[in-house]
């Protein structure tokens, strides 16, 4: 969430205007492929081909469009602390061209769009198509709650009414082989208090694993890969080999576990879910406890980016240094959530003063 607070001190102060003068920037360049030296990016340019205002083919990993999410969040939180009226124009046109990008159904996505559009949604497991619209959701309600413009926002109420079109209750079964929509769709909520897509956050939340089986058969009546090594009977890589309700053990990829476990707890905290609460709390304790380094970080392996056994946390430079950052940032927005539920307070939209934005994300 962005909030309109301000810390100014000698040591946050400095963070912000590093990331808001010399980090946003470059990206941008490397996301536009300016710099030299950089690998190739390519992800604004999938989005300018994907919208027919350039030839060309696709280039990157099927998760590319993710990156300009990020960074559109990023910019977001950034207009917030250090307003910016060039940089603000610079999201703004970019935001034009993803709005061009979306298809008349409302799908975005410029892999599928691009290279393979007679394989959209047959590839859940691999291909990060919910992914990348929950990634592009969450920069969309930064950027409208950051600059009050809603054009993102819009694309991606479009993109969600096409994902709802699709999966659910009587629909085609579904779930994402990376979570993250759970979390975009419950922003969505908060900005627009449609109850359409908290419920559809609840869905995807409690399809997983019901069907733990259910990656080994989309990929058997698929018959094609993307990756090619991914194993669909891993179900614990993904979180998909028991419902939220049975799990108490934090297992697999560090990433997917805790933003599912976020949206577990924004979810709980909205609804005042004492049993999905308390799903929260079992797999928090045993991340906390159990499976984190002093300095935080959880994801001890750098062999899946995962979790291991319980207390086996290496102390070697490799494995401490490696702790994935983008699970130890979701880790700290998943205590916001926690705490949020523990005030039991149905208005409350603001964390606790510690855990305020304050540089933006980092994913």
């Amino acid at each position: 969430m962005c909030i309109r607070d301000s810390i100014k001190d000698d040591f946050w102060s400095e963070k912000q205007n590093l990331i808001a003068e010399v980090v946003i920037p470059f990206q941008e360049k490397v996301l536009n492929d300016e710099v030299e030296g950089v690998e190739k990016s390519h992800a604004l340019a999938n989005f300018r081909i994907a919208a027919g205002l350039e030839k060309g083919e696709f280039y990157g990993m099927v998760f590319q469009d993710s990156d300009v999410a990020k960074w559109l969040e990023g910019v977001a939180y950034s207009l917030v602390i250090k307003p910016d009226a060039a940089l603000e124009q610079r999201a703004d046109d970019i935001i034009d061209i993803i709005a061009k990008a979306q298809q008349p159904d409302g799908y975005l996505n410029t892999f599928f769009t691009i290279k393979e559009p007679e394989h959209r949604w047959q590839n859940l497991l691999e291909c990060h198509e919910l992914y990348c619209a929950g990634h592009m959701m969450e920069a969309a309600v930064a950027y409208y709650e950051a600059t009050g413009k809603d054009k993102l926002l819009g694309v991606m109420e479009r993109m969600a009414q096409h994902i709802m079109n699709r999966f659910g209750e009587d629909k085609i079964p579904g779930i994402p082989g990376h979570q993250e929509v759970e979390i975009g769709l419950m922003r969505m909520y908060h900005a627009t208090g449609k109850e359409a897509y908290k419920d559809m956050a609840r869905y995807f939340l409690e399809e997983r694993g019901k069907n733990p089986n259910f990656f080994k058969e989309e990929t058997e009546r698929r018959g094609w890969t993307h990756f090619g090594n991914m194993i669909p009977d891993d179900t614990k890589y993904n979180q998909s080999h028991a419902t939220i309700y049975e799990q108490d053990e934090a297992v697999g990829h560090s990433v997917r576990a805790v933003y599912m476990y976020t949206a577990m707890a924004d979810l709980a905290a909205e609804d005042h879910d004492e049993k999905l609460f308390a799903a929260c709390r079992r797999l928090w304790e045993n991340m906390t406890q159990k499976k984190m380094f002093i300095t935080g970080g959880i994801g001890s392996t750098v062999e899946g980016e995962a979790f291991t056994k319980e207390y086996e946390l290496p102390n070697d430079m490799n494995s401490v240094s490696y702790t994935h950052l983008r699970a130890h940032e979701t880790r700290h927005d998943l205590v916001c959530r926690l705490l949020l539920e523990k005030k039991k307070k149905p208005t409350l939209r603001k964390p606790p003063h510690h855990c305020v934005q304050i540089t933006g994300k980092i994913n």
